[in-house]
């Protein structure tokens, strides 16, 4: 049996509008349908009535739909009975809904698509309470995304209760519903591969799972942040993220990414949660500032401690006189291929700092510079700059063999 490729409803509401083979079509063989008020402009210049009807007809000349977009960020308000219609009649043959309508009264997803297939939920700008495990219970459930979502920490932690397949999490901008002063999440999920966390401000999140491989916190304000598990984290991100205490130190020994920017932190409480980390492949610290930078950081420690390492970025900073990322030591860095250096503020150091970094790297294939060029700049700015270029030009003659880029912003 042939099934139909095209997903936007535009399409199909054109295509259907104009010939009567692509309504049977559509009718027969559609599986994935997508209602995007960014993806047509009309649906912007059409009443919430109107559209309503749009949707309800294309929905339900279907039959068998898995996959159902329904993202309406400025379409207006929806009538809660209909939407409701839409979900009840493709929910038990849906694997993936992706769900942002706007409603009145709130739709509870939870109990009208719980105890069906879903694989992948995503909702956005919605409320969800009064999660029941065992009714509201999501068994093939392996993604789950809550965008601009208002949940209780209690609920959001019996939604994941309720998904005991769960493998990723997304979590962004959400609106944790507190009964006390302290705010605090605690989720446990012995599935969970995958969590990434945007925009969010707690006093302390807790997130225990055994097999988590992917964590990603972006601009986070939090005051404690534990993540207890067995040693299968392989990827940590962490960027623009404000946080007191952080622990992941049962988690790293088989870290193969670590990624650190925009961030404060101290240096040897850091080093100390991945230096355990032998398996690292790519080491990137950018925009970090070490609030105990007196106990240096240096070029000898990442070589010994990271001997797998391949790629290595790191953002050249210079302040009260000291520099990160010192020259000390002479273990050379033998397996880097990929190197990525940058500054914020450039100084004539700098290219003697990427020079030496080179000499490191015997086995070097592609060196990457970043730089942070300002629109007004003085005479003294240009001219370390046109210094700045023309030693790099004269020292890649003697690195023929490895490829330079330059991306400036």
């Amino acid at each position: 049996m042939c099934c139909l490729l095209i997903s936007s409803a535009r399409d199909v509401v054109i295509a259907s509008a104009t010939c009567r083979k692509w309504r049977e079509a559509y009718r027969k063989h559609l599986h994935t349908l997508a209602f995007n008020s960014n993806d047509w402009p009309a649906y912007c210049d059409i009443s919430p009535i109107l559209l309503e009807i749009l949707i309800t007809r294309t929905i339900f000349q279907t039959t068998g739909l898995q996959g159902l977009s329904i993202l309406m960020d400025d379409a207006g308000e929806f009538t809660a009975s209909t939407v409701i219609a839409w979900l009840m009649y493709t929910r038990e043959t849906l694997r993936r809904l992706f769900y942002n309508v706007p409603t009145s009264p709130n739709v509870n997803i939870l109990a009208i698509c719980g105890r069906q297939k879903l694989e992948i939920l995503a909702v956005a700008h919605n409320s969800i309470t009064g999660v029941e495990p065992n009714f509201q219970r999501f068994p093939c459930l392996k993604s789950l995304s809550l965008s601009h979502v208002c949940i209780s920490a209690l609920d959001l932690s019996l939604l994941l209760t309720a998904c005991p397949k769960l493998e990723s999490l997304e979590l962004v901008d959400p609106e944790i519903a507190i009964s006390d002063a302290l705010v605090t999440v605690e989720l446990s999920s012995p599935t969970l591969k995958s969590i990434y966390v945007e925009a969010i401000s707690l006093d302390k999140f807790i997130l225990e799972t055994d097999s988590i491989e992917r964590l990603h916190l972006r601009d986070c304000a939090l005051e404690v942040f534990e993540l207890i598990g067995k040693g299968t984290l392989k990827y940590f991100k962490i960027d623009d993220v404000s946080v007191i205490h952080l622990d992941i130190a049962e988690t790293v020994d088989n870290l193969e990414v670590v990624d650190v920017s925009s961030f404060t932190i101290i240096w040897t409480r850091f080093y100390q949660m991945i230096s355990r980390s032998s398996k690292l492949r790519k080491l990137r610290l950018w925009d970090v500032t070490f609030d105990d930078y007196d106990e240096g950081i240096d070029l000898e420690t990442i070589a010994v401690c990271f001997p797998q390492l391949k790629h290595l970025s790191l953002c050249y900073e210079l302040r009260d006189g000291l520099m990160h990322y010192g020259l000390q030591g002479s273990s050379n860095l033998e397996n880097v291929t990929v190197l990525e250096l940058g500054w914020t503020v450039i100084n004539d150091f700098f290219s003697h700092w990427v020079e030496e970094l080179l000499k490191r790297c015997p086995n070097l294939k592609k060196l990457i510079i970043f730089g942070v060029i300002s629109e007004a700049k003085s005479h003294e700015e240009c001219q370390i700059l046109a210094k700045f270029t023309s030693s790099i030009v004269r020292l890649m003659r003697k690195y023929m063999h490895v490829e330079v880029q330059f991306e400036y912003e």
